[in-house]
This record gives structure tokens, C-alpha cells and sequence, in this order.
């Protein structure tokens, strides 16, 4: 399982809402609702297109949790 810090970067370094996160980032507010809950995980090209847009890796956002 996957696990993300979109949350955390959204409202800790970004001060945005989800509307203007989703809109910076080129995605629909129903991805980034689904990507802050690890509900959906981005296809490989957005979570690039992401790290991107965030100045970081996608391993920075994105990390495999053991269950």
C-alpha cells in the first residue's frame, strides 16, 4: 500500500485549499480528495507531473507501507 504526504505539503507549505491544489497541480479536486486519502494513486506520469510542480521526488510523496 501506498501512503503520501500530499496533505501535509497542501496545508503546510502550500496554504491552499483542495480546489487551488488540485487547479496547481493540473488535476480534478476529485484525483487530489482521492490521492490525500490514498483512496487512488495517480497513474506514474501524474505522480511525476506532481513531484515536479512540488520541487520534490516522488519518493519524497509517495512511500510503501507494510500492512
Amino acid at each position: 500500500m501506498l501512503k503520501n504526504i500530499l496533505t501535509k505539503i497542501r496545508m503546510g507549505e502550500h496554504f491552499m485549499s483542495k480546489k487551488d491544489f488540485a487547479a496547481f497541480l493540473e488535476v480534478t479536486e476529485m484525483q487530489i480528495n482521492r490521492y490525500e486519502k490514498s483512496a487512488q494513486q495517480p497513474p506514474l506520469e501524474t505522480a511525476i507531473k506532481i513531484s515536479n510542480k512540488l520541487n520534490k521526488t516522488v519518493n519524497e510523496i509517495w512511500s510503501i507501507i507494510k500492512e
